[in-house]
């Protein structure tokens, strides 16, 4: 077993521990750290184990109300294949981008540049640009100080 198979192993121990420590405690304290876990079993590749996180973290949050982070636990569930219902909120012209497109979207109009997407979605500046590029056309904007009228529409 190789150091890296060895490090896997022990981080994968750490999130099954936290989650049982959050089983009698905080329920959004458990949804984070199930959505955390999600987010790294997406990122090994391991989709099916992934969505099944993802999905009690987008539980969680939703129950709790706690919108911002229910987005967060939606995109990651719909980039590893997880079916996705869309709600109310996301009807419109928003609802006609990708979950990448809405990510870059969403961080663009909070003011981040490319690169920041680019580091917090693990993509590349250049595959940023095509999202925001493809997700202006779908909105029918051409800058970026149009998205905020584009997201609350």
């Amino acid at each position: 077993m190789s150091g890296a198979d060895r490090s896997r192993g022990a981080a994968e121990e750490h999130f099954i521990a936290a989650l049982a420590l959050h089983e009698d405690g905080s329920a959004f304290e458990r949804a984070r750290t199930a959505l955390l876990y999600g987010e790294w079993l997406r990122r090994l590749r391991r989709q099916i184990d992934a969505r099944d996180q993802l999905r009690a973290a987008l539980d969680g949050f939703e129950r709790l109300g706690t919108l911002p982070w229910a987005d967060r636990a939606r995109a990651e569930l719909d980039a590893a294949g997880g079916e996705i219902v869309l709600n109310t909120r996301q009807d419109g012209s928003i609802s006609l981008l990708s979950p990448q497109e809405r990510e870059a979207v969403r961080l663009a109009a909070s003011g981040a540049s490319n690169r920041e997407i680019a580091a917090q979605l693990f993509l590349s500046p250049r595959t940023v640009g095509h999202h925001l590029y493809r997700a202006f056309l779908k909105l029918g904007i051409s800058s970026r100080t149009e998205l905020a009228g584009a997201l609350a529409a």
